[in-house]
């Protein structure tokens, strides 16, 4: 599985009858409960955001995202809690002197368009506000960081106004009731210092194909909890916003399986196989205009019975795979051709492709008999990523891993499990960016793909996991390097 983070391309937190904007704060403060004026004696706040998919539109176009061989393509919504870091905090009051929230739900929901019949969306801005009350500090006449400008609880822009105050009515009343929200995801908060992770696969899917149109989400506490009254105190949990100077800028996670696993060197009597067609332009790898199909034929050059017209399916960009079943009663070594045909390109047919592959005993790959496995430690190389190397955040790395059994000079595994992890280091904390994801494997190499594209400018390590005689072994930082802004 890999990742792309899409991040947002404006946020702000709007407070309840309030035409404060905080738009630029670093921090957005959900809180609900007893405030200190006498005429709303209890208030409520609610983000709202709206998401840059150009990069990920990108990669749907050009086939590096494709659902052909599976549907497992999945967007998550990731925002961090400020207290995550630190259990001490919980329990305790937050800078702004509310109580940290504890047992709350939080609602995901779609900011609704102008009118229900048609999709025009509201348009909304940013705002240029930072602070939640208007200071006035000693011998300075006006809080540079403090504004009224929209957006805000009533505005959404200069001249225009929110269909409803708030976006939608926690009551049940007027035009936008909050029966009449999409609720794109709901998430339970027992401690109160989890992240967020919203589920909006579906709603990034529907933005994707044209059939859902929005002005952009919210985040809100349920009404039950907005409505509260009689409450002393308020309560509060706090989630960095892009305007961050930390590494935590929140995100969307689309995380889909674009992971080879080709079979044409190690093709195995009795087992499903997987068999893979690399097309590439001038070195850069193209996409068919739809994928083709493949029939096997046996030594004679016959049609093996069962696999004739198999369909492939599209892996990734320029990588078509297609499943083979256990092939059984056949005498072993013996060389069998995967033919790939029904190949066009722009339009224009290609030629059919002819691939050999040799299908190997059972036993090439089972270790049967009296002795245990020894668990085996390895070493690895790497190309494509320099150790150390400052990398432009416009760059697109293919990384080579030559997976060798350790202290030996050219001893290559053919086939072994091994997995990479990506994080970044805050201290003696190790923040994710990618999880443990399998590297992939051809007949000639194994590698991955890393795109800096949507990575933050950081210092950035890899790990890796090797899986051997029921033992896994993780190596350590294997791998070091920097993205730096291209200007």
């Amino acid at each position: 599985m890999s990742i792309n983070n899409s991040y947002f391309s404006k946020n702000n937190t709007i407070i309840l009858n309030s035409y404060v904007n905080t738009g630029r704060n670093p921090v957005t403060e959900l809180f609900y409960g007893a405030t200190v004026s006498l005429t709303n004696p209890n208030g409520f706040s609610r983000f709202i955001f709206d998401l840059d998919l150009t990069l990920l539109r990108e990669k749907y176009t050009d086939g590096t995202i494709t659902s052909s061989c599976d549907d497992s393509v999945k967007h998550t919504l990731r925002m961090t809690n400020t207290s995550s870091f630190d259990e001490e905090s919980l329990n305790t009051l937050t800078s702004q002197l509310r109580q940290r929230a504890t047992s709350f739900d939080l609602i995901l929901f779609r900011i609704p368009n102008l009118f229900a019949e048609e999709p025009t969306v509201q348009i909304w801005d940013e705002g240029v506000g930072y602070d939640y009350a208007d200071l006035i500090y000693q011998n300075s006449d006006i809080d540079k960081n403090y504004s009224i400008r929209p957006s805000n609880w009533i505005e959404r822009t200069t001249i225009d106004d929110w269909n409803y105050p708030g976006i939608y009515s926690n009551e049940e009343t007027g035009p936008y009731p909050y029966s009449s929200l999409v609720i794109v995801d709901t998430q339970h908060f027992e401690f109160g210092n989890e992240n967020i992770e919203f589920d909006m696969t579906e709603e990034i899917k529907g933005i994707l194909d044209g059939t859902i149109v929005t002005s952009g989400w919210g985040i809100a506490y349920k009404p039950q909890l907005e409505n509260l009254t009689g409450l002393t105190d308020a309560y509060e949990v706090q989630f960095f916003t892009r305007h961050t100077q930390t590494f935590y800028e929140p995100y969307l996670e689309t995380s889909y399986n674009d992971y080879i696993d080709d079979d044409r060197n190690l093709f195995t009597l009795g087992r499903v196989n997987h068999l893979y067609l690399y097309l590439y332009d001038n070195g850069n790898p193209v996409n068919l205009d739809f994928p083709p199909s493949v029939t096997i034929l046996d030594n004679t050059g016959s049609p093996v019975p069962a696999l004739t017209g198999l369909t492939s399916c599209q892996r990734a960009k320029g990588v078509y795979e297609v499943t083979i079943p256990p092939l059984i009663g056949f005498k072993t070594p013996c060389t069998f051709t995967d033919l790939w045909y029904g190949l066009e390109l722009n339009g224009f047919p290609l030629p059919n492709q002819y691939n050999s592959f040799n299908l190997f005993p059972l036993s090439q790959s089972l270790q049967i008999g009296t002795n245990s496995q020894d668990p085996k430690v390895y070493g690895f190389d790497f190309y494509g990523i320099k150790q150390d190397e400052k990398i432009f955040n416009t760059d697109i790395r293919k990384v080579g891993v030559i997976i060798k059994q350790a202290y030996t000079t050219q001893k290559l595994l053919q086939k072994v499990s091994a997995y990479y992890r990506v994080y970044v280091r805050e201290g003696q904390t190790e923040v994710q960016v990618q999880d443990w994801t399998k590297i992939n494997r051809t007949p000639n190499e194994y590698y991955f793909i890393f795109d800096t594209r949507d990575k933050i400018p950081n210092e950035y390590y890899v790990d890796i996991k090797v899986e051997s005689s029921s033992e896994v072994n993780t190596y350590k930082r294997t791998l070091k390097f920097q993205i730096v802004n291209y200007k």
